[in-house]
């Protein structure tokens, strides 16, 4: 029963980032169609749908607008809105893999912001994986040797914000709502790039246009009700391990949809940032194997103990 609960839980994170991934060469096919910030916009719009389906029976609608840290609520929600633009906008320039391997950078800026802001302890092979992932991404970059532009730029501050977010979420504690959770991440959106988007936003024209933007919009709101599902089924390390089929959906898109083959460079350094995220996920796995030993250790010990003192009486 354990096995399949924890399987439930991947297998709900793999349909998660599936769904993500979808969503992410929505936003790609309405490059040159639409501006960044109104495709960006969208995804607040679409994902009030997802509501209903996140609301636990005891929860409130207005859990949305009264969130138990106001603070860090604020955070989540500007975090979430330079994400979801900044990353729109990386992938309407670059390869789905190239503007990928600059968000899985991620994992460093977490790690940065954990022992400045959060005074966590990290540990050396945490500081390998992440260290590898940046090297990674050097390979994929090569800077020096070719251009960087905006594209680079703002896969780079996509991986800030969602750091930023991470440690948001972790500040605001355990006992945030999930509705509240969900709601900074819908009206970050909506204000933000409902405010940047009139300078150059026009109406969609055509059926085409409006599936492009409801897929990008629904299915990056799907896959965050997946997440929380998955989070509630399985540890945290494992649900993080199926985060890395993105890059096998990306390579897939970049080849057969958007044809826009990969230099041999390239593949290179997201084989080696692929592998600092497994290694981050083998180093989270044996600490949690590690502390799920010393919890039945101490179960046995005590049961040992409460043994020993019936037969005494």
């Amino acid at each position: 029963m354990k096995f399949a609960f924890l399987t439930s839980g991947m297998m709900l994170a793999f349909a998660a980032y599936s769904s993500f991934s979808v969503s992410d060469a929505y936003s790609k096919l309405l490059a040159g169609q639409l501006d960044p910030f109104e495709v960006a916009f969208s995804g607040g719009v679409f994902g009030f749908l997802i509501i209903p389906f996140i609301r636990r029976p005891s929860e409130s609608y207005l859990d949305i607008f009264a969130p138990q840290h106001p603070g860090m609520w604020v955070v989540r929600a500007v975090a979430t809105f330079a994400a979801t633009a900044a990353s729109v906008e990386a992938f309407m320039l670059l390869p789905m893999p190239e503007a990928l391997s600059l968000m899985f950078l991620m994992p460093l800026f977490v790690t940065i912001l954990s022992v400045t802001l959060l005074r966590e302890k990290v540990s050396g092979w945490a500081w390998l994986s992440v260290i590898l992932g940046f090297v990674g991404v050097l390979i994929v970059l090569r800077p020096g040797m070719r251009a960087l532009h905006l594209g680079h730029l703002c896969a780079l501050i996509a991986a800030i914000a969602n750091a930023v977010g991470v440690i948001a979420y972790r500040l605001a504690g355990n006992d945030t709502p999930r509705l509240s959770l969900f709601g900074s991440s819908l009206f970050g959106p909506l204000i933000g790039d409902g405010a940047l988007m009139f300078a150059h936003a026009h109406w969609p024209h055509g059926g085409r246009t409006w599936m492009f933007l409801f897929g990008y919009g629904f299915l990056a709101a799907l896959g965050q009700l997946l997440m929380m599902m998955a989070t509630a089924r399985a540890p945290a390390n494992r649900v993080a391990l199926p985060q890395y089929s993105q890059m096998l959906w990306a390579v897939a898109f970049s080849y057969f949809l958007f044809h826009q083959p990969l230099d041999s460079w390239t593949c290179v350094g997201i084989v080696v940032v692929t592998l600092s995220g497994m290694l981050n996920w083998m180093r989270q796995h044996i600490h949690y194997e590690r502390l799920a030993l010393k919890a039945r250790h101490e179960a046995r010990l005590r049961l040992r103990g409460l043994h020993r003192n019936e037969t005494i009486r």
